[in-house]
């Protein structure tokens, strides 16, 4: 299987995705704090689903993915704003 970009927000690649779930992330949280798949601009809507995929399929895992809610994207507010 080649190595291609599954997050496209973080540019996070597959082996990249590979490498921390055998470093111990089990679940969505856990791949999102070792690379940062699904932090992007998008907030996971596009890669979310793939990358719950990948880890069901190397913890041999059954059963709809449990997916993480998505959170909408947080931009700095200026003071003068408020």
């Amino acid at each position: 299987m080649s190595d291609f970009i599954v997050c496209r927000c973080e540019g996070v690649r597959l082996s990249e995705i590979l490498d921390s779930i055998k470093g111990g992330a089990s679940a969505i949280p856990g791949v999102k704090k070792r690379i940062r798949a699904g932090m992007g601009a998008c907030q996971g809507r596009v890669c979310q689903r793939v990358v719950s995929e990948i880890i069901a399929a190397e913890n041999r895992q059954t059963g709809n993915p449990i997916f993480q809610r998505a959170q909408s994207p947080v931009r700095p507010t200026l003071l003068k704003d408020l």
